[in-house]
Order: structure tokens, then sequence, then C-alpha cells
């Protein structure tokens, strides 16, 4: 596998285990509809959280939240609602990224709820 990959994987899992410790539950990881894949659906409380996790070895060449592109919410969006629609969820749906940025001794996590609305 290479090295992006396992970096990505590493990110991803980092991101769940960020979610359960702060009350999330887990509902999905990489659903897939169409073109779109949800990195994480997870519910706090009355929120069904879509998480988007960007992964980067630094942030030489960006932040990792800068990397989700318009096309990719546009799907992301498409996905979810599909989701919502074939479980008949009754929850406030809310999009955020987690960014996470390999650092000297570990990982840099950064939680954005609301992130669409804020790039």
């Amino acid at each position: 596998m290479a090295q992006h990959n396992q970096l990505g994987k590493k990110g991803e899992q980092l991101a769940v285990n960020f979610l359960l410790k702060n009350g999330y539950d887990i509902k999905e990881r990489n659903y897939r509809f169409d073109k779109a894949e949800v990195d994480i659906i997870a519910q706090n409380k009355n929120i069904l959280a879509i998480i988007e996790v960007k992964t980067r070895s630094s942030v030489d060449y960006g932040n990792p939240q800068d990397f989700v592109k318009p096309k990719q919410i546009q799907r992301l969006v498409k996905a979810v609602d599909e989701y919502v629609n074939i479980n008949e969820l009754d929850l406030e749906v809310r999009f955020d990224i987690i960014a996470i940025v390999k650092e000297e001794k570990g990982f840099n996590i950064k939680h954005f709820e609301n992130a669409f609305y804020h790039f």
C-alpha cells in the first residue's frame, strides 16, 4: 500500500477514536453512493455528523481542511441525502471536517463543525 494511503487509513482511525472519545456513535465508515465516499457517518445526540477526514504529513502545501473541494462537497451532499432517505432518519445533518497533521511526536487533530459553511 502506498505511503499516502497508509497515512489516510491511520488518519481515519485517529478520527474515529477522537469521535468516540467525544461521545459520538459511529454509524458508517467509508459509505459509498454513486461517485462519493463518506469517510465517517456518526451520531451525537440528535445530530448526524458527516465527517470528511483529511490527513497530511505536513502543512507545507496547505492545511488539510483546504483540500475539500466544491465538487466533492456536492457528491457528499448527494450521498448523505440518499443515506438519510434509505434509513428514514429524522436528524439534523451537519457536515464536518477532521483535519489531521502528522507531527514529530504524534498527530495534531482539529475538528471543524459545520465546516462546509466556513470555507
